[in-house]
């Protein structure tokens, strides 16, 4: 099923060595969508379902069923399609900006 390389069995070495939440925990941080990348990724129902269900790995695994049922719960709204982008984090500062001036 997998290529069994001698990298990856190395790479099979390194991945025993973490814990599940380590390994949830860098998935998490993978499929996180940079702020640079916000603007071309923010309607990307994969890539957001993806960040939304690998948080909920990690929080699932700190046992924090609440929280991981928050993040399940967003990431089938992207795939379902119930939800859509928010605004841009940036146009609602400068409109708070320009409200409090």
């Amino acid at each position: 099923m997998f290529d069994k390389t001698p990298s990856s069995t190395i790479q099979n070495k390194v991945l025993a060595d973490l814990s599940d939440l380590e390994l949830a925990q860098a998935l998490s941080e993978r499929l996180a969508i940079a702020n640079q990348d916000w603007h071309r990724l923010k309607g990307n129902r994969k890539a957001q379902a993806g960040q939304q269900i690998a948080s909920a790995l990690v929080f699932l695994l700190k046992d924090s069923q609440p929280e991981a049922l928050v993040h399940l719960t967003q990431a089938v709204g992207w795939l379902d399609r119930s939800v859509k982008a928010p605004s841009c984090p940036d146009k609602e500062r400068m409109k708070q900006q320009k409200l409090t001036t």
